[in-house]
């Protein structure tokens, strides 16, 4: 007769293919397997009702930060597409800088926004 051993919410529960763990299976076996259907059933409702008070904390945390952020995105975002501009175009910039200054002609609008974009962010 070969058995199997399961463990249940740390309770080693045996059964044999004799029983069959169907009808013919032993009292305590079928305790342990009520009980565990039953804390698997009624865990999630529990943690349900224990959740609100938690919720709202954190639901007035998150209000706040949300409101923080709205209050700051326009400085924010100015603050990004600066360091964008920086990262990606003083190198390009620098680079024309030569050619502009060695021109003799007029500087058209885009160049001399270049050259005063160059002035104050090096």
């Amino acid at each position: 007769m070969a058995s199997i051993v399961t463990a249940v919410n740390g309770c080693e529960v045996a059964l044999s293919s004799a029983d069959g763990g169907g009808y013919g299976a032993r009292p305590a076996t079928l305790f342990r397997r009520r009980g565990f259907l039953l804390s698997v059933m009624f865990a999630p409702s529990t943690a349900a009702v224990a959740a609100p008070q938690v919720n709202d904390s954190r639901t007035e945390l998150l209000q706040r930060y949300l409101k923080k952020s709205k209050e700051n995105r326009a400085k924010n975002e100015k603050e990004r597409l600066d360091d964008y501009y920086k990262r990606n175009y003083k190198d390009y910039f620098e680079f024309l800088e030569g050619s502009i200054k060695a021109k003799k002609d007029k500087l058209s609008e885009a160049e001399k926004g270049i050259l005063d974009w160059l002035q104050t962010n090096k």
